[in-house]
């Protein structure tokens, strides 16, 4: 273990006493951030040299994060359990024997969720809800399931407290999903996100303009290129935490992203940019990934121990890694620039968008050659990720993204731009269009929008109403009403709303441009 500087023992110490004194921050949210700052302390991974240069400065200089990891991984960043295989067989550590009805079967599944760990300490995935729960449906009649479901997103609303939490429906219509939808629709709450696996082959339309109802109020489901996430992942896979395409019964080791922005402003011009600095950083993140691989597997005993793993609802050889990326605009800009052109912008020249394919080609090249033992799920290779942003991002957009404000003024123009990026990212790349309130007459607009993108292998949308109190920020959902409350001063439930906030002030997504 490396030795650490009184420098960074005390900045931790002050952190540590800024959450027991903060005066927003509830009992539970205090806990986690103590754990976190805790984990900042330990150094225990063999980690590249050159690391610390490009991980350690603010946000204006970084070229790595790793979003908060810490340095001694307890266990992967997210887990994706087999929860069908928990229905069907109990659990011998939770003493549960299989439910034989509607009641037993939400009342598993939420003592199952207090037991599965992530990045958050929060399940990420809640599970396929709609098939999980069709073969109980009709154990009570439809009134009741109804108010046990409603009962049931509620307690997961108010216990799951933040909103990295994911279930899934469809692409089959189920009596269980449109009940979900109808719940859902009138809770309009954050917790859990939602998407809806869509393949127009399979989903019957009243089923997805189900969904867009829903989404026009609650800002989920969000829509899913099933066809897409099936031939990469196989029909195996799941959306979770954000919009996170991941191995059923596996999940995620860890998640670090390339900040490409300030990769583009440490470079001399286009030309250093592609042959030293990118190849250089991409390097080391895939150095350092490999490192908290190892240690996960070999040392923290976490698939030697823990329950999941035990009794087969979690397998080791099931699981990857996700290479993240941001700030693709604002590096294409920049190189731009760099280049004498100044006046050619990521999302409205051909030249611009062609660089961005560009680097974009580069990144997935060298993550095809490099090889991790432990990622055998994906051939050996991590996956790579459009990453959705943190609170602190400043003229950095979420992955592919074309930055809030300059978004093209035809919504055609800019799907079409988007089309060309969403196929690097099978674990995750998606984007966001507030949609004017006069849609709700007439939601057929919107599943015309899904249907066009998706057969232009776009991956991933979302949609919320312009006049909606749940908002999707990036990749998550928090309600507005709960922002004007801490901003306040006001405690909060969830802690990811104090990252909406942060995301409204440095990211502008409150001034999307509305469809």
């Amino acid at each position: 273990m490396r030795e650490i500087s009184k420098t960074r023992v005390e900045d931790t110490r002050n952190k540590i006493l800024d959450i027991i004194k903060s005066p927003t921050l509830t009992h539970e949210q205090k806990v986690a951030n103590l754990a976190n700052a805790a984990d900042s302390l330990m150094e225990v991974l063999d980690v590249p040299e050159g690391l610390e240069e490009l991980l350690s400065p603010g946000i204006e200089e970084k070229c790595i994060c790793d979003l908060f990891e810490g340095q001694a991984p307890v266990r992967p960043r997210y887990i994706i359990p087999d929860y069908a295989k928990f229905l069907k067989e109990g659990s011998e550590f939770l003493q549960l024997k299989p439910p034989t009805d509607l009641m037993e079967a939400l009342n598993h599944l939420l003592i199952f969720y207090k037991h599965v760990p992530s990045v958050t300490n929060f399940p990420v995935y809640v599970g396929q809800l709609d098939e999980l729960l069709e073969p109980f449906i009709d154990t009570v009649p439809e009134d009741v399931a109804k108010k046990l479901l409603k009962m049931f997103f509620v307690h997961m609303d108010r216990t799951i407290l933040d909103s990295f939490s994911h279930a899934n429906i469809g692409p089959k219509a189920t009596k269980a999903g449109y009940l979900i939808l109808e719940v859902e629709k009138e809770l309009e709450q954050a917790v859990p996100n939602l998407t809806l696996k869509y393949d127009p082959k399979v989903t019957e339309d009243e089923f997805a303009l189900a969904a867009v109802e829903c989404a026009l109020h609650s800002a989920k489901p969000s829509f899913a290129n099933h066809e897409m996430f099936s031939k990469e992942l196989t029909s195996e896979y799941v959306i979770a935490s954000c919009y996170n395409g991941l191995p059923y019964g596996g999940g995620s080791y860890t998640l670090c992203r390339l900040i490409l922005s300030n990769i583009a402003k440490r470079s001399k011009d286009l030309k250093d940019f592609k042959e030293n600095q990118l190849p250089y950083v991409c390097d080391i993140m895939a150095r350092y990934m490999d490192a908290r691989i190892k240690f996960e597997v070999e040392e923290s005993g976490f698939f030697e121990h823990n329950f999941l793993a035990k009794e087969g609802f979690i397998h080791r050889d099931r699981f990857s890694a996700m290479f993240g990326l941001v700030g693709l605009a604002e590096c294409v800009n920049i190189l731009m620039e760099k280049e004498g052109k100044a006046g050619k912008r990521f999302g409205h020249d051909e030249e611009a968008n062609d660089l961005g394919v560009e680097i974009m080609d580069q990144i997935y090249a060298f993550n095809e050659n490099h090889h991790n033992p432990y990622c055998e799920i994906t051939g050996g290779h991590f996956l790579l990720h459009a990453q959705v942003g943190i609170a602190e991002d400043v003229n950095v957009s979420p992955g592919v993204r074309i930055p809030i404000g300059e978004e093209p003024k035809e919504l055609v123009d800019h799907l079409l731009v988007l089309s060309r990026f969403h196929k690097y990212f099978p674990s995750g790349v998606g984007d966001i269009f507030p949609i004017d309130l006069t849609v709700h007459k007439n939601p057929e607009f919107v599943l015309d929008i899904v249907k066009g993108s998706f057969a232009k292998d776009l991956r991933y949308l979302s949609f919320y109403s312009s006049e909606s109190d749940v908002i999707r920020i990036t990749g998550y959902l928090v309600k507005r009403s709960e922002i004007e409350k801490l901003s306040s001063g006001q405690a909060v439930l969830q802690d990811t709303t104090a990252l909406g906030m942060g995301a409204a002030k440095n990211g502008h997504i409150l001034e999307r441009k509305i469809r």
